[in-house]
C-alpha cells in the first residue's frame, strides 16, 4: 500500500480501498510484524520505541552469552547484522514526495510488540521486561563501545557479501545491507555498497506488465533435482545432459570457505553445496545430500567417465560432521535448537532457529544409505531414530522446507526406504494411510501454505 502510493497510486483506487480494509479489519498497521515495523520507523510513520530494542553491541557478546548471533539462524544472522546498524543510526529513508499513510492506523492504538501465538508467556514477559529496560538505557551505552559495535558489524556484512549473488544470497539481508552502508554514508560508487546494491538488481524480474523480486534462486537444488528426474525417466541423451550438469555442479562445492556452521563444528572439514549460485558462507544440508545423490547415480548410471569420487567423499563427511546430537539434521547449522529465543520480541515470526527437520533429515539419511551405510551403524540409526520421533499422530510428517505435511512425509519415506525401512513398518504404514486419506476427490494431492498455522 506504501510503495504504491508513493508512485502515486490514488487511495481512492479500488485496490487502494481494498488493501485498506483488510489492513483496518486486522487491527492496522500498528499491528504489523516486526520487520514491516522497522521499515514504519525509518520512515517516519511510527516510533522508534515500537521496534524491539537490539542493541549492535550484541555482536560484540561471547558465545556464552545466552542471546549470541551464532545461536540464530544463518538467516535471521545475515538480515539482522547490518539491522543494528541501522536501528544504532536510526536514519530517515528517502520519500521525496512526502508520502504519508495515517490512515493506516486504528485510532488510539498502541503501536508496539505483543505476544506472538508460538510464544511462551513467561518468556514474553521476561524478554518484554528486558527491551523495556533496554530503550531506557539506549541513550547511555558507551560511544566507544558502540562505534566498535558498528565497526563490527560492517566487517561482518563485508566479509559475506558474497559478490553480486549479495549477502547471504536472500533479498531481505542484501536490502539491509545496502541501507546499512547507505547510512553509514557510503557513496553510491563505492564498490561495497555498489555490489549490494548489484545483488537485488540481479533478483528484479521485469516484464512488460509486471515487475516483481525474487526472494532468492536456486539453481544448485533444481539442477540436482533435474538430474534425478532425467536419471528417472532415461532415454538417448540422459548420460550427455546428466554429464553437462554434473560438471556445472561440481566446482560450486564450498571446499575452502569455513561458513558460520564451523562455530559448532570447528573440526569439520568444508563440503557442502548451498541452495543459490554462489554462497560460501552458507551450503545447506538439503542441497549437498540431493547433489551427492545425483552425483552417485551419475557415475553408476550414466557414464563412467563422470568421476565425482572427491566430491561425494567430501559431501559425505560435510553431512555427517553436521548431524545434530539428536539425530537428525538442520539446514545450514548443527544444534541450533536454543528455543528460548524464539521468545525475544524480535523473533515474532517464530522462525529464529534452525533445528533439525524432517524433511532435511529424510534427505540426509536417504543420502547415507544410497552411499553404503548401514541401518546398524550409529549415524544412520540415531537418523532413522530421530524420524520415528518427530513423525506427527496422524502419521504425517512435519515439512519445514516445502509445502508441507505431504512434502515433509515424501522426504521422511523416501529416506527411510532408501535406508531399508520395511513397507509394513508401523512407522512407514501409517504415513501412506495417512496419505490415503488425504487424496482429493479428483485423485490427486494438494496443499497451501495454510497448512503451517
Amino acid at each position: 500500500y506504501f510503495a504504491l502510493k508513493m508512485i502515486g497510486d490514488s487511495p481512492d483506487a479500488p485496490h487502494m480501498r481494498e488493501a485498506r480494509a483488510a489492513i483496518l479489519a486486522r487491527g492496522g498497521a500498528q499491528k504489523a510484524n516486526v520487520f514491516t515495523r522497522f521499515l514504519l520507523a525509518l520512515y517516519g510513520e511510527i516510533s522508534w520505541d515500537a521496534v524491539p530494542a537490539i542493541p549492535v553491541e550484541l555482536i560484540l557478546l561471547p558465545r556464552w552469552f545466552p542471546v549470541h548471533l551464532t545461536k540464530m539462524s544463518y538467516w535471521a544472522r545475515t538480515v539482522l547484522v547490518p539491522l543494528l546498524v541501522l536501528q544504532a543510526l536510526k536514519p530517515r529513508a528517502c520519500n521525496r514526495r512526502g508520502i504519508r499513510i495515517g490512515e493506516l492506523f486504528l485510532p488510539g492504538g498502541a503501536v508496539a510488540s505483543s505476544r506472538a501465538a508460538h510464544q511462551n508467556p513467561a518468556w514474553a514477559a521476561f524478554f518484554g521486561a528486558l527491551d523495556r529496560v533496554l530503550k531506557h538505557a539506549g541513550p547511555f551505552w558507551p560511544k566507544r563501545s558502540r562505534r566498535r559495535a558498528i565497526e563490527a558489524c560492517v566487517v561482518f556484512v563485508s566479509e559475506r557479501l558474497n559478490g553480486e549473488d549479495g549477502l547471504g544470497a536472500i533479498f531481505p539481508a542484501m536490502a539491509n545491507s545496502v541501507m546499512m552502508y547507505d547510512a553509514l554514508g557510503y557513496s553510491e560508487t563505492h564498490p561495497e555498497r555498489a555490489i549490494a546494491r548489484k545483488s537485488i538488481e540481479n533478483l528484479l524480474i521485469v516484464k512488460e506488465h509486471e515487475a516483481y523480486c525474487q526472494p532468492c534462486v536456486s539453481p544448485i537444488w533444481d539442477t540436482a533435482l533435474v538430474c534425478h528426474t532425467l536419471m528417472e525417466v532415461g532415454g538417448a541423451d540422459t548420460a550427455a545432459r546428466v554429464g553437462r550438469a554434473v560438471e556445472w555442479l561440481k566446482p560450486r562445492q564450498v571446499l575452502d570457505v569455513k561458513g558460520d556452521w564451523i562455530v559448532a563444528r570447528p573440526h569439520v572439514r568444508p563440503g557442502g553445496w548451498a541452495f543459490q549460485y554462489n554462497n560460501a558462507h552458507y551450503p545447506d544440508l538439503d542441497d549437498t545430500a540431493a547433489v551427492v545423490m545425483a552425483l552417485d547415480r551419475a557415475r553408476n548410471e550414466c557414464d563412467a567417465t563422470l568421476d565425482g569420487e572427491q566430491a561425494i567423499g567430501r559431501g559425505r563427511e560435510w553431512v555427517l560432521g553436521l548431524q545434530s546430537v539428536n539425530g537428525g539434521w538442520g539446514a545450514f547449522d548443527a544444534d541450533n535448537m536454543y528455543g528460548y529465543l524464539n521468545n525475544i520480541p524480535f523473533a515474532d515470526h517464530g522462525a529464529l532457529l534452525d533445528p533439525p527437520t524432517a524433511d532435511v533429515s529424510g534427505r540426509c539419511i536417504g543420502m547415507l544409505a544410497q552411499l553404503g551405510m548401514k541401518s546398524g551403524e550409529r549415524e544412520l540409526s540415531d537418523g532413522i531414530a530421530y524420524l520415528r520421533k518427530v513423525q506427527e499422530k496422524d502419521g504425517s510428517w512435519f515439512g519445514r522446507w516445502g509445502v508441507n505435511y505431504i512434502y515433509g512425509t515424501w522426504s521422511a519415506l523416501a529416506g527411510l526406504n532408501g535406508a531399508g525401512v520395511a513397507p509394513g513398518d508401523p512407522a512407514m504404514r501409517h504415513a501412506a494411510q495417512w496419505l490415503i486419506a488425504i487424496q482429493n476427490e479428483d485423485g490427486g494431492w494438494g496443499e497451501d501454505c495454510n497448512s503451517y498455522k
